[in-house]
This record gives structure tokens, C-alpha cells and sequence, in this order.
């Protein structure tokens, strides 16, 4: 050993322990080092059952055994101090596992499914079961594995430094359900911590904060069927109605705990097929450290948070979303992570996923830290975690939070505080290219889908990257969010004064593949709930959100409601609560909560509502100038053009008799739907029976059917005959 490597070695920063533990072919002979703090004594046992007492050379627990040949599959015998003893395999006798290849991938950013080579794996090398783990740390001294399996001793088992920054270690005799981190030492200013896995499959549950050993293997899935039936799915055809939910605050057992994965799948499932819903998206489920940040500051990106249940329980809440009809879409974040010191911040001491200038590496704001996109393992960390849902977990989609703050680098910054790009302009070109990139990798999963949270005007953000597009498969209408609310926050008094407000949507409303979103953002604190928005007395508020919601099905574009506003709940979201579903014990929450159901049918068993979203073939007004009386009326089509519904929408609390619509063609018409009939709690005025249209010129066209426009209301009307 040269000079000083011993005191590095035990002191915990050398930096290649291969090169000084383990058999190593000297002058005169072999010899074996083993760094054994537990032991009282130390012999080698060889392959012929022969044994070679080992020296102690270093107060330490360092020690070593001298012999004539290679020592081959050999054996350490340990004395413990504390008593008993036990045969180890040395981990420092087996040869690298990754390959050069996966190293040059990982380097290049190109390995995107990463997750195969980085991270915990169980896995048996020379017949003997083990886990491997790497972990990339580039300006790390020394890195090392601690967990139970060592008493945490973080000298115990150094790690093999390979190329591109990596450091692999082959662990014998682990198995899964090990808790483990990584003891990083930087060779910047001699920083060191314990750190999570940042390709942990599996975590304790928060506060802990481990990394956990774990088997995705072992899950046999039961989703054959509707897996096959999503590849040859054009979502953009098919209606998409979206249950948004907090798993953690959507309901409760009787003593205050959230449900698990597998009493979600029992409870939710059922509640979700019942409203007809087409979607789940769930808000964050990547293992995260403060439920107050509702999953939006993620650790550990590859674990399904341990809140719920392991990695299995997942697998099962998945499953049996599937093998009931129901798509499973995840927000996912790929735009900041939070500082916590035992995640992804400053992983080596230095900033290794961040940028190292606050101008270009914090969201002050909300406290957390930038991904370096420009950075190769940074990318090849990212989109890996993209795949590693569709395809480890069979989710079906990924909503991708806070787009618009990775576009700009002057979000939410004053001047002085951002750095413009090479062009000298305020778009982040590399977080510009990440998302192209991610998206092409992402819509090579079959059936996948991906939706972008962006609240800005940028242009092509569901075009596709071959275009000059982001490449998202849908884009969350914010615009129509913020307008809807608008109109609809006013007395129907003042309503006239507001109109634009109702039809501006319509002007760009094919310019993307919008999703009509009432999120969480909507209804938390400070920004009222779904009916707390809404003007006038009780009967009015219900009857403005069964108009809203009306409104939105029969708009153009896919729909989102966040858990909650299918009740009339008055109360804002909670995250330490749960959904009001006492409620539903009264007739005008009830009455909303059927209404909803049967709009969603309605919305799946009508083409004309979802074939022909995101083009103007799909939507034609009848008329919107009709501002005193603050009524609009449109048609929607499907493919087949001959198939289409009428939709009348009075924004006012008045009756309107004797009002004429025009109609495409001459027949007989049927009111399908009206948010005003009694079993809605509404005031029961509608237009039964058949409605035969007239001859005549009407807004533009030659027949017209005359109605009774009941008071706050949408009706919905179909051609039979």
C-alpha cells in the first residue's frame, strides 16, 4: 500500500478502495484485505476449504491474509466482537458489472431507460445473490453504501469509481427490503452527507427517509387486454373526462388516515366507473418529503410514495384502473426538485442536477432548484423517469407540471435576477430541446399520452417537434380557465357586459389540443371553491355550476374537474382533510353529483362531443351575438358530419319563452339534456316531447325549432327523425 492510503481508506475518502481491498496479485504472492470493523478476528476460507488467518493491521478493523496463489471464490470467517460468528462473501472480489456501453450511454444522455443499469438491483453474480448499485456523483472523492445491512457505517463499503462519474458496488447476500443511502463525499471543500437513491425504487415512509431494495419483477400484471386496446387508441378521438384527485386528502378512514393504494382501489375504482369518468389523474405520487407541498417536491423519482403502500400496492391500484376501463395520467415535475439535503440538491457537493447560478438554478419563489437541462445525465435522468412510469407502471399518461417556467428563463424574475440565452432572448433553449426530446421518447410507448400545464401564449406546444412543435399530445386551456371563471364570478345582471368573455375561447380554441381544466389550482385556498365562485342565493349557485359544467362538456376540448366540485362542496381544498361526501345527504348536492354523472355518460355516448375536438369541423355557431340576453347556441359535430347536437346556453335566471334557434336541417328534435330539470335540482322547466322544426330564416338558416329557454341553463338537443 503506498503512503497514506491506509489512513484514507479507513478514514472514509479514498477514492479507488478496488485498488487496496480485495485480492490483489503481489510481487511474492496474493494477498486479501478486507475492512472488517465488526470482527474480533478474521481468517479466509478458500475454495478447497482450506484456512488462512488474517492479520489485523490497522486499529480499525482493517485486515489482511497473505498466500501463494490466487485465491479464487474465497470466503472471510468473522469473529464478532459481540459474540458469534458468520462466513461473508467480500464484496471487493467481484469484477464491474455495468458494461462500457451503459457507461458511454449515460455519459452521451442517451440511456432512457436507465433505470435497468442505475439504481438498487437484485441480482446474483458467480451464483451468489446480491443487490448492485450505482449512482452518478462525478465530483464525488468517495462514495459508499450504508445502511442496516453495515449499521450504517459509511466507511464499510466504499464504492468502485467507473467511468462518466459513475460508482458501482456488488453487495452479496442482500436481499430486497434492505433500507439503504448513499454516503457521498465531494471533493469540493470535503462537503459530505447521506443521500437517497436517486433511482430508488422504493422508500421509507416520510418523515423517514431511506431508500429501499426492491423487486419490480415480481408484480404479474393483469392488464394484458386493456394495454393491447390503449396501442391502437387515438386519444384525440375519444372522449376524455378527467377525475383529478389528491390520494392523500380524498378520503379518509374513521381514524383520520388516508386510504392505501389497495383501499383505493376498492373505494375509488368503483366511484369514479359510477360518475363515468373516463381518466384518474393523480397529483403526484413520486415519494416526496412534505405532504404540504401536495407531492410538487420530489426525492425520489423512480418510488411511488410510501404514504400508501409499496411499490406492489401501486401495481394493484394501476391494474385494477385498467381492468375496469378507467386511463391512469400522473403529474409528473421535471421542472424544479426541492432542496432537501438528503435528495437530488447539491448531490456531490456540488450542483450536479441544478445549475450552479441561482440565476439560472432556483425558483425562489418556491424555494426549490432548476434542472440543468443542458446537462447529458441530467436529460438521461429525466426522460428515463418519463418511461420508467409509462412502462415499469403501465401509466397512461403524463401531465407535466410548470411547463411555462421551463420555457422562460425570465419566469417569475425581475431584470438583473436572469441570464438570457446565447441569442440573447428570454426562451431556455435547452429546456426548449429536453421537451421535444421527452416527447418524442414518450410517444413511443404505445398508446401514451402527455399533457403540458403551460399558461402562456407560446405557440405549437401539442404540435408536433417534426413542426416546430413541443410535441405534447394535449395542452391545458388556462385562458379558457381564466375567462370562464370571469363570466361567471359576475351577476347575471352584468353578464351582457361580459360576453366576450363566453365566446373569446372559440377564436383559438384549434390552435392546440386543449384540456378544459378545473384543477386544484382553482379551488384552494384563497381562490374560493367551484360554487363558492358562483353569484347569487343557493339555487342560483348550483344552477351557475351545472351551467359551467354543461358549458365545458359541450366546448371543444377534453375535460378536467378536480375532486370536490362534482359535490357543491363549499369549503376550499384541504390537503389535511377530505372530500365533503356528507354532503351528498342533501338534495342540491346530490342533484349536482347526478347531474354530473349523467353528463358524462351523456359526453361518452355522443360522439359530436369528442370526435372532432381540436378542429373547426368539429364546431359551428348558431349565434353568439346575442348579448342582452346573454344566450349563445352552437352546434357540435362528429366525423360524420350528418351526426351532430344543438346546445342552447342562457346565462341569465329569466325564463325565455318562444325563442328561436336555428337548426342545421328540418325534422324532429329532442331535448336530451337540460341542467334545469328537477331530478338536477333544478326548476323543471324544459321542452318535452318532440320539437318539429320550422321553415323559416333564422340567425342565417332556413329552419329553426322554438323553444323555452329554462332559467340558467344548458339544453342540448339531437335530431331523431
Amino acid at each position: 500500500m503506498k503512503p497514506g492510503e491506509l489512513d484514507a481508506l479507513v478514514g472514509g475518502y479514498h477514492g479507488d478502495p478496488f485498488s487496496v481491498l480485495g485480492p490483489h496479485q503481489e510481487e511474492d504472492g496474493w494477498i486479501i484485505r478486507a475492512l472488517l470493523p465488526q470482527a474480533a478476528s478474521a481468517s479466509v476460507r478458500l475454495p478447497d476449504d482450506s484456512i488462512i488467518p488474517m492479520e489485523r493491521i490497522h486499529d480499525s478493523g482493517l485486515y489482511a491474509a497473505s498466500m501463494n496463489d490466487d485465491p479464487g471464490a474465497y470466503q472471510i470467517h468473522v469473529e464478532r466482537q459481540r459474540g458469534g460468528s458468520v462466513e461473508i462473501e467480500d464484496p471487493y472480489r467481484f469484477a464491474p458489472l455495468l458494461s462500457s456501453f451503459d457507461l458511454h450511454l449515460h455519459a452521451e444522455g442517451t440511456n432512457y431507460q436507465s433505470w435497468h443499469s442505475m439504481g438498487a438491483h437484485l441480482t446474483a453474480v458467480d451464483g451468489i445473490p446480491g443487490v448492485r448499485f450505482a449512482v452518478w456523483a462525478p465530483n464525488a472523492e468517495m462514495v459508499s453504501v450504508a445502511g442496516d445491512f453495515n449499521q450504517w457505517d459509511t466507511a464499510r463499503h466504499p464504492m468502485r469509481r467507473r467511468d462518466s462519474g459513475i460508482w458501482e458496488l456488488f453487495l452479496p447476500n442482500i436481499g430486497e427490503g434492505e433500507v439503504y443511502k448513499y454516503f457521498v463525499r465531494s471533493r469540493i471543500y470535503g462537503v459530505s452527507g447521506l443521500k437517497c437513491d436517486p433511482y430508488g425504487f422504493a422508500s421509507e415512509k416520510p418523515p423517514k427517509q431511506a431508500s429501499i431494495v426492491w423487486n419490480l419483477d415480481r408484480y404479474q400484471w393483469s392488464d394484458q387486454q386493456w394495454m393491447e386496446q390503449r396501442s391502437r387508441t387515438d386519444w384525440l378521438e375519444r372522449p376524455i373526462s378527467v377525475y383529478e384527485l389528491h390520494l392523500e386528502s380524498w378520503m379518509r378512514n374513521p381514524d383520520g388516515e388516508p386510504l392505501s393504494y389497495r383501499e383505493l382501489a376498492a373505494h375509488l375504482i368503483p366511484y369514479v366507473k359510477r360518475m363515468g369518468f373516463t381518466h384518474l389523474e393523480l397529483m403526484p405520487i413520486a415519494e416526496h418529503p412534505y405532504s404540504g407541498s401536495w407531492g410538487y417536491q420530489v426525492v425520489g423519482y423512480f418510488a411511488p410514495t410510501a404514504r400508501f403502500g409499496n411499490p406492489d400496492d401501486f401495481c394493484f391500484f394501476v391494474d385494477q384502473c385498467h381492468q375496469n376501463g378507467i386511463a391512469i395520467i400522473v403529474d409528473w415535475v421535471p421542472a424544479h426538485f426541492p432542496k432537501d439535503a438528503h435528495g437530488l440538491a447539491r448531490f456531490d457537493g456540488t450542483a450536479c442536477y441544478e445549475h450552479d447560478d441561482p440565476r439560472l438554478g432556483e425558483h425562489k419563489d418556491w424555494g426549490t432548484l432548476i434542472f440543468n437541462f443542458g446537462r447529458n445525465e441530467v436529460r438521461n435522468f429525466l426522460i428515463s423517469n418519463a418511461l420508467f412510469w409509462l412502462k415499469q407502471y403501465h401509466i397512461d399518461g403524463l401531465r407535466v407540471d410548470a411547463v411555462a417556467s421551463m420555457l422562460y428563463l425570465d419566469y417569475s424574475r425581475e431584470a438583473g435576477e436572469w441570464i438570457p440565452n446565447k441569442y440573447g432572448g428570454r426562451e431556455n433553449l435547452e429546456a426548449i430541446d429536453f421537451l421535444r426530446k421527452f416527447n418524442e421518447e414518450a410517444h413511443t410507448v404505445p398508446g401514451a399520452v402527455t399533457i403540458a400545464e403551460e399558461s402562456t401564449s407560446y405557440a405549437g406546444v401539442s404540435h408536433p417537434v417534426y413542426s416546430g412543435g413541443l410535441g405534447f399530445t394535449m395542452k391545458w386551456n388556462m385562458g379558457w380557465m381564466h375567462d370562464m371563471f370571469a363570466y361567471f364570478k359576475s351577476d347575471p345582471v352584468y353578464r351582457r357586459f361580459n360576453h366576450n368573455h363566453i365566446t373569446f375561447s372559440l377564436l383559438y380554441a384549434f390552435t392546440e389540443n386543449f384540456v378544459l381544466p378545473i384543477s386544484h389550482d382553482e379551488v384552494v385556498h384563497g381562490k374560493a371553491s367551484l360554487i363558492g365562485k358562483m353569484p347569487g342565493d343557493e339555487w342560483q349557485r348550483f344552477a351557475n355550476v351545472r351551467v359551467f359544467l354543461a358549458y365545458m362538456f359541450a366546448h371543444p376540448g377534453k375535460k378536467l374537474l378536480f375532486m370536490g366540485c362534482e359535490l357543491g362542496q363549499y369549503e376550499e381544498w384541504n390537503w389535511q382533510s377530505q372530500v365533503r361526501w356528507d354532503l351528498l345527504q342533501y338534495p342540491l348536492h346530490r342533484g349536482l353529483s347526478d347531474f354530473l354523472r349523467e353528463l358524462n355518460f351523456l359526453y361518452q355516448n355522443e360522439p359530436s362531443l369528442y370526435e372532432v375536438d381540436y378542429h373547426w369541423q368539429g364546431f359551428e355557431w348558431i349565434d353568439f351575438r346575442d348579448v342582452d340576453n346573454s344566450v349563445i347556441s352552437f352546434i357540435r359535430r362528429a366525423k360524420n358530419h350528418e351526426n351532430f347536437l344543438v346546445v342552447v346556453c342562457n346565462f341569465t335566471p329569466v325564463v325565455r319563452y318562444n325563442y328561436n334557434v336555428g337548426v342545421p336541417t328540418g325534422g324532429v328534435y329532442q331535448e336530451i339534456m337540460n341542467s334545469d330539470w328537477q331530478h338536477f335540482g333544478g326548476s323543471g322547466v324544459s321542452n318535452p316531447g318532440d320539437l318539429r322544426a320550422n321553415s323559416g330564416k333564422v340567425q342565417g338558416r332556413e329552419n329553426f325549432i322554438s323553444l323555452t329557454l329554462p332559467p340558467l341553463s344548458v339544453t342540448i338537443y339531437r335530431r331523431v327523425g
